[in-house]
């Protein structure tokens, strides 16, 4: 492969982060055009001065001077804003996009990278999860690759390589069940956010792994594959595999079934997407099996975790449904890492949350926006009523 330059989109999260480690490990396959951050204006000076990027993006305009003050002598430019995360997107000198921005905030750059013809690595679910149609009907238009980041989508994605997408016959997506596996809402109801961020095998964001704890998380990742792959609803399962190996699998008409495992390392996934079709050495650990006496799966418990019905009905149901839930979800997931509403209150919030908002069965772009907006809104409005 020709050497990639890469846009990291959220090069200071979790993701951003382990993508620049895959990146220093292959200097002779990629080099780093563009890092964006939204606060963390230290990281970002700090990952410029190292893989000396074309522009970097800061998206809070507060922080804009902090760091052009730093970077501006050394050749890099420097913007600021929303506005300039989709501007820059559309460079037609990066080669290949990393979306890992957070959340809602991310479709926007995304659409403009594809718009241009970018290659896409996704690891933002929500872009798919909010407007999956839009986006992926754009991706075909321009025949454009996006290439998947989530463990579980690299997954199946690795499994369809040669096999004529006609013969699958459905696609099982893994979940560890997370840190509250087997637990009751008895249990749930004095939970605390230090509780909620042990994941038992992932290193992740803090907002994606509180989704882990509630399985809100995959049931966004069914959304996302359904738009990924063209899949039909009823053709997406789930199952708990708390040994986190069996990363996902795909059924095929005869029966079959092909699934793509390794050690939980968000690295592997980062890694094949940023240099697909080659599969790159590295010297990450191997899986062993050895050292597992054996792997388990249950099916998941949605009458306990009501987040992941929640995110079926949704899927089922289409329209802004979607939308609307992510973004209630997002507004929960940030009260409860800041202590204002409890576990258990999360999913009661985003329940409200769907039944205020009007259904809209074929939104456009601009319907999107604004069901995010009134579905935040009418969120934080619940939030701001809960004492705890």
């Amino acid at each position: 492969m020709n050497k990639r330059k890469i846009a990291i989109f959220g090069s200071t999260g979790s993701i951003g982060i382990q993508a620049l480690e895959v990146i220093a490990a292959h200097p002779d396959k990629f080099s780093v055009e563009v890092l964006t951050a939204q606060q963390n204006a230290d990281l970002l000076i700090e990952q410029a001065l190292k893989f000396k990027p074309n522009a970097v993006v800061i998206g809070s305009e507060e922080k804009y001077k902090q760091v052009k003050d730093v970077l501006f002598d050394k050749g890099i430019k420097v913007f600021a804003g929303a506005k300039a995360m989709v501007e820059v997107a559309s460079w037609s000198s990066i080669d290949m996009m990393l979306a890992a921005i957070m959340g809602f905030a991310g479709l926007a750059p995304t659409l403009s990278a594809i718009e241009q013809g970018t290659p896409v690595a996704l690891a933002n679910k929500e872009t798919l999860v909010v407007a999956g149609d839009i986006v992926m009907a754009t991706a075909r238009r321009k025949n454009v690759p996006v290439i998947p980041v989530d463990s579980e989508h690299s997954a199946i994605f690795q499994c369809l390589v040669g096999e004529p997408f006609s013969k699958v016959e459905k696609v099982i997506l893994t979940a560890s069940g997370g840190p509250f596996l087997g637990k009751k809402p008895n249990f749930l109801i004095n939970v605390k956010k230090d509780h909620a961020l042990q994941h038992p095998n992932w290193r992740m964001g803090a907002k994606i792994t509180i989704d882990c704890a509630t399985l809100m998380n995959k049931g966004l990742e069914m959304i996302e594959a359904r738009w990924m792959f063209g899949l039909q609803p009823e053709n997406i399962e789930v199952v708990i595999h708390p040994q986190s190996i069996i990363h996902s699998m795909v059924q095929f008409v005869d029966g079959s079934l092909k699934a793509q495992m390794g050690l939980p390392d968000m690295k592997l996934p980062i890694q094949y997407a940023l240099g697909y079709p080659d599969r790159l050495a590295n010297d990450f650990p191997r899986f062993s099996f050895r050292n597992y006496s054996s792997l388990t799966f249950e099916q998941p418990d949605t009458k306990t975790f009501r987040n992941l019905a929640i995110a079926i009905d949704a899927m089922h149901k289409g329209g802004n449904t979607a939308c609307v839930m992510n973004a209630a979800n997002e507004e929960v997931v940030h009260a409860f890492l800041r202590n204002r509403i409890g576990f258990l209150q999360m999913t009661e919030v985003i329940e409200e949350t769907i039944a205020k908002i009007p259904f809209i069965e074929a939104p456009t772009l601009h319907d999107y926006y604004e069901c995010d907006n009134a579905a935040r809104e009418h969120a934080a409005s619940l939030i701001n009523a809960i004492v705890i």
